[in-house]
């Protein structure tokens, strides 16, 4: 009997055990089902777009907190106006018959072409910068290569007048020219500060034209990325010293002033950086004529109307491009020599001849400037004067000479010789 009732009480405790872990399950699954439909109604709400609409607006422009007269802003405004665009004008040959099916014709049906006329058009455009305001004239500075080749130029002033200019003079080597033009509407003139003076990191502006005079005054911000870059310039490939900044240059800035945040020129945007890799660009690298070099170079323009540098008188080619075995066999140089000029022919009377240069000759060393090739021989040779002695170091049969140059002949430094051979 005892037996019987303590089945019947363990029955019976594992009956409420069992009833009670399933009302907890079913108590459990109950509240997160509801937890469930709470978070999904929440997540509805918050997603669903509200019905109706504010008809009535509401949003404003805030005063604008920005310093509208920062130093970048300033600097611009006090040279603006002495920006300019710079009009490359070209002529070209139209021919004056009727237009036919087959192109231009005679009227009378015959095929004679020689009634034409040449016509201006705009080969290209530039930028400029007024530097100088001289009575009834003011001075335009820009580069050599945006005017090169015209048959007109003009000039387009930063209030959008067009006026007429003259080419004063331009220099090849150095990428330069000087404009004249009509001084009536000219109402600020630019200033040069030092070059010799920055530094890279320093904040400047490019202003010019890019992609033309629709874009005038275009102002472009950077630093100076580097102050003294060595670079082939101008047409004759002369060693140049340039200012490297990233500054967005652009076609159409050539000839544009680099300002610094006083508002003075450093320098004259000349050129940028391009990649000979089909396909590729090249962004943030662009360079300018420093502002002393500027500065050195329209004087004379505007005194002489060109350049006069001193010349050798010689044909040259690098050394690089003769081969190993004829440095040994042919100018018998030590193998310790590899880089400078070989001299091709002397003119006679010439600077070179008067010092007793002769072919074959291989000059390494110009006053204290070493000679790796043609571009680093005219740059060291155009920083003397006409009239000036310089000390030449070559190599003739193996030994080394020196000698003294009596620079007293000058030549043309506009023209260009495009063959291996170099001239000077």
């Amino acid at each position: 009997m005892n037996r019987i009732k303590q089945a019947f009480k363990d029955r019976l405790w594992l009956g409420v055990i069992i009833v009670g872990l399933f009302a907890g399950l079913i108590g459990g699954g109950i509240a997160l089902g509801i937890n469930n439909l709470v978070q999904h109604h929440e997540e509805v709400t918050s997603t669903r777009v509200p019905a109706g609409s504010n008809k009535s607006g509401g949003t404003k422009v805030n005063k604008n907190k920005a310093d509208l007269n920062g130093e970048a802003s300033q600097a611009y405004k006090s040279v603006q106006g002495a920006v300019v665009s710079v009009i490359n004008k070209q002529k070209v040959q139209q021919s004056s018959g009727t237009l036919g099916i087959f192109g231009y014709g005679s009227s009378n049906g015959s095929n004679s072409d020689s009634s034409s006329d040449n016509k201006l058009e705009t080969a290209s455009e530039g930028s400029g910068v007024i530097y100088k305001k001289s009575g009834n004239s003011a001075y335009v500075v820009t580069n050599n290569h945006v005017v090169k080749g015209s048959n007109a130029l003009q000039v387009i002033l930063s209030n959008g007048k067009k006026v007429n200019a003259d080419l004063v003079g331009a220099d090849s080597a150095t990428d330069l020219a000087v404009l004249k033009i009509n001084a009536t509407n000219v109402k600020t003139v630019a200033s040069f500060g030092n070059s010799n003076s920055i530094v890279p990191g320093q904040d400047v502006l490019a202003i010019g034209s890019p992609m033309g005079s629709e874009y005038a005054n275009t102002v472009t911000k950077g630093i100076i990325s580097a102050k003294d870059r060595t670079l082939k310039a101008g047409t004759d490939g002369t060693l140049t010293s340039v200012i490297q900044t990233d500054a967005a240059i652009n076609s159409g800035n050539s000839g544009g002033p680099l300002i610094n945040m006083a508002g003075q020129v450093i320098g004259i945007n000349s050129m940028k950086l391009a990649s000979d890799t089909q396909g590729s660009s090249v962004e943030g690298i662009g360079f300018a004529i420093p502002s002393n070099e500027v500065v050195t170079i329209i004087n004379q323009l505007i005194k002489n109307g060109k350049i006069t540098r001193p010349s050798l008188g010689i044909s040259m080619v690098d050394l690089s491009n003769v081969t190993s075995d004829q440095q040994q066999s042919v100018l018998k140089l030590p193998t310790s020599v590899n880089k400078g000029v070989v001299i091709m022919d002397v003119n006679s009377g010439s600077v070179a001849d008067t010092a007793g240069l002769k072919k074959y000759d291989v000059i390494t060393k110009l006053g204290d400037t070493q000679v790796t090739d043609a571009g680093s021989l005219k740059a060291a040779l155009y920083k003397y004067k006409v009239g000036q002695n310089a000390k030449v170091t070559y190599y003739r049969d193996g030994q080394q000479h020196t000698a003294t140059l009596h620079l007293t002949k000058s030549a043309d430094t506009t023209s260009t010789d495009d063959s291996q051979q170099d001239n000077n």
